[in-house]
């Protein structure tokens, strides 16, 4: 719990909105990294650095900053919207959490500490076939070979995986933005803002922050709410709980997201009264993390139910979600609008 009271503590003072006192050392490193950065995205476009095109149209969802930003509950609206279309989607994802990042597929039987907890909750949720690996283009090429009959995948992350070519990139931010705007380690960024000139659309989890707005000001914006009105058991079984069903119950919840606060915010609009106990992004969760909810009533996120049914002694509930994405602008082509106008090699009107 040491580390991850650091690792929360970083996070917390990245995501100021000026430079912290603390992170000024790290400043030479954060220039080293954004060197670094600007060579290799240079070789890979000069083909210096060897790319992959797989035989489909691919969709990278991804982001800039360190940690979850809400990519998952987007990845399952695009496949959804697809399927509902007539394609035949597959999703790939690097598999952050994961034991050993080969190459694998996913079912709803996997392990998460084998596949990492995201890609297992995409195979459980998407009803379509679902491959892990570090190598994303061999990623793709494993799912394509066991399903010929996929026309298009979708990589849950991998903004940064050069040697994959892809037909649309969306970025992600939630309603922290872009922190203090530095390249890690002293910032959460993985790579300037500047990259978002080049994107195919940013989508927002959260309030937009100005500066980003502007730095992607050339590419569409479109807003996402996380919606759920009703709670699943954790263990699986097919029950649900109203939310007035908790209302004077003794309630604690747990989120280990990329912004724990954002669930706890979600759970208070529903009009909960709980104890928040926030954990770092894709916590690996033991027994003794959870002990003190014995008393009470357990409320977590898919993300982490993955991980802990096995773990909960007690009564225990989770909230599923569903992206809602509208357009920032009236007049603009949707989302999945602009997405099919790049599948198909056009430019949105």
């Amino acid at each position: 719990m040491a580390r991850a009271g650091m690792a929360q503590c970083l996070t917390g003072c990245w995501y100021q909105s000026r430079l912290a006192l603390v992170l000024w050392p790290l400043l030479p490193f954060s220039w080293l990294f954004g060197g670094l950065v600007v060579l290799r995205r240079w070789l890979y476009r000069s083909a210096l650095l060897r790319s992959y095109r797989l035989p489909v149209p691919v969709v990278v969802v991804g982001n800039l900053t360190v940690g979850g930003s809400g990519k998952t509950p987007l990845v399952l609206w695009l496949v959804s919207r697809l399927r509902e279309q007539g394609w035949r989607p597959g999703i790939i994802s690097r598999g952050y959490g994961g034991s050993d990042g080969q190459v694998r597929p996913v079912d709803a039987s996997s392990q998460s500490s084998l596949v990492g907890d995201e890609p297992l909750l995409l195979a459980r949720r998407s009803g379509v076939p679902v491959f892990v690996g570090r190598d994303r283009p061999a990623a793709g090429q494993a799912l394509l070979a066991v399903h010929p009959e996929c026309d298009v995948i979708v990589s849950d992350d991998g903004l940064q995986h050069y040697r994959l070519q892809r037909s649309i990139e969306l970025v992600v931010f939630d309603g922290r933005g872009a922190g203090n705007g530095r390249l890690l380690p002293a910032g959460p960024l993985r790579e300037s803002l500047r990259r978002l000139a080049g994107v195919g659309a940013v989508v927002w989890n959260g309030p937009p922050e100005s500066r980003v707005v502007d730095a992607a000001r050339h590419s569409p914006q479109f807003d996402m709410r996380l919606v759920g009105q009703h709670f699943v058991a954790a263990s699986g079984e097919q029950r649900r709980c109203a939310v007035a069903d908790l209302q004077d119950r003794k309630l604690y919840a747990i989120a280990g997201i990329g912004d724990p606060h954002r669930f706890f915010r979600q759970l208070q609009a529903l009009g909960l009264k709980f104890a928040a106990h926030p954990f770092p992004d894709h916590h690996p969760y033991q027994a003794s993390d959870l002990t003190f909810a014995s008393d009470g009533v357990l409320l977590m996120t898919e993300k982490d139910a993955v991980k802990c049914a096995s773990l909960v002694t007690g009564e225990a509930w989770v909230l599923p979600v569903e992206a809602v994405i509208r357009c920032s602008q009236p007049g603009q082509a949707t989302l999945f609008e602009t997405i099919l106008e790049k599948l198909h090699g056009r430019t949105p009107a």
